[in-house]
């Protein structure tokens, strides 16, 4: 029994890390257009989030349900499933983060949950109707829902504000900005902080501390709430500075436009239960908002990077949520030994991103997108190319006889 209770409390420990990373790797969501178009400074856009995000974690408990009691059964669940499933979410969630790359932690987690379960008791062990209609489904038809509302939403409002002055409405595009990122936050912490919940409340339920179908209990949902805030509050700059510069230019129409609608998706879902990933909503929203503008343009090299790495989480979480559980088959040791590369794969994928560190203060320099000074070449308009090169053409070109010369310049000594 004691051991049961150290092995509970390890993973309680270990959830509420994997709640930090989804606070930090998610902050992007609510934050990036604010912070790109200027709407707030960086430290109060992301102390501003971590409020929104601790209050969010109070208002419901449909999705926390959802995966305490609906995508494995309980029932022949080890505790150390749970911990082999954090495992695999977590070290994906930092890998991701290190590359700049907006993935979901959500389907990290179930990606993990869903690889240690069948480790541990077999395919029967998942239910499959669960996982298509409340994780795949939301994952496929939310980007695509909020791309189309934010691109509807821009074009609405780029046409509504054609014949107004661009200094008269910033204030109130500006003001709009904060309250939708604020409404994108407050719907980050009730989609994401639940599923920390659910997933201690399953450990609880593992344990025997609770009975199967339980709701989350106070200090639980209170725990999760804190951890996503200090999360958020520390920023994840790097993902910030993909969502907010790397897939596209945004004005504060546009980021107006993307903030709402993600927000309406992501509410809409935590309401209906659905478990959707709030990252790959927010991204959606992002590039719809780009096209939704006349001569708008979204870095397809950026967008394809991204989509590899929302199409990789499931699968490539639950091979080392799988090879985690594997471990923790083998008794203490093997529990003892998952820890320990899980804190040497943190401390390494930390390590590496020390080398070329994102921060609040150089979260929007443009030109470190990407990959480099020629970063975002697939996004640059027609029009700027074509001048470019008319440009190019009369500086090497002689002028023709007869054509009248340029007055000679006179260098200055």
């Amino acid at each position: 029994m004691e051991h049961i209770t150290l092995l509970l409390g390890i993973v309680i420990v270990t959830a509420l890390v994997f709640d930090f990373t989804n606070g930090f790797h998610d902050t992007a969501n609510a934050m990036a257009t604010t912070i790109s178009t200027g709407a707030l400074r960086p430290k109060t856009a992301v102390a501003m989030s971590a409020v929104l995000n601790l209050v969010g974690a109070f208002l419901s408990v449909e999705v926390a349900k959802t995966i305490s009691g609906g995508i494995i059964n309980e029932e022949g669940i080890r505790t150390e499933v749970i911990f082999a499933a954090l495992v695999g979410a977590i070290l994906w969630n930092l890998l991701t983060w290190l590359l700049g790359l907006p993935s979901s932690s959500s389907h990290a987690l179930f990606g993990g949950l869903i690889g240690a379960a069948v480790m541990s008791a077999g395919w029967s062990s998942v239910n499959g109707s669960t996982v298509v209609t409340k994780v795949l489904i939301p994952a496929v038809a939310a980007p695509l829902v909020a791309g189309l509302a934010a691109a509807l939403a821009t074009r609405l409002t780029y046409r509504i504000g054609s014949r107004a002055d661009d200094k008269a409405t910033a204030p109130g595009y500006r003001a709009g900005q904060i309250a939708s990122a604020g409404l994108v936050s407050l719907a980050h912490g009730t989609n994401d902080a639940q599923k920390t919940m659910g997933i201690i409340t399953l450990a609880l339920v593992t344990g025997g501390v609770l009975a199967p179908g339980s709701n989350p209990p106070v200090w639980v949902i209170a725990s999760a709430g804190i951890a996503i805030a200090l999360g958020t509050y520390l920023g994840g700059w790097r993902i910030i500075r993909t969502m907010g510069k790397g897939l596209t230019d945004l004005a504060p129409p546009q980021g107006f436009a993307a903030q709402t609608s993600a927000a309406t998706v992501i509410l809409a879902s935590s309401h209906l239960g659905f478990s959707l990933s709030t990252t790959q909503s927010c991204s959606g929203a992002v590039m719809g908002a780009g096209l939704g503008r006349k001569g708008g343009v979204v870095r397809w090299s950026t967008a394809t990077r991204m989509f590899v790495a929302w199409g990789l989480t499931l699968p490539a979480a639950g091979l080392v949520g799988a090879g985690a559980e594997l471990l923790t088959k083998q008794g203490t040791w093997g529990v003892i030994l998952t820890g320990a590369l899980l804190v040497v794969g943190s401390a390494v994928i930390w390590g590496l991103s020390r080398r070329q560190p994102v921060t609040h203060d150089n979260v929007n320099d443009v030109g470190e997108v990407d990959g480099g000074s020629d970063a975002g070449l697939d996004a640059v308009p027609a029009d700027a190319v074509t001048a470019a090169i008319t440009d190019d053409l009369k500086a090497t070109i002689p002028a023709q006889p007869g054509a009248s010369p340029e007055p000679a310049k006179t260098a200055s000594v």
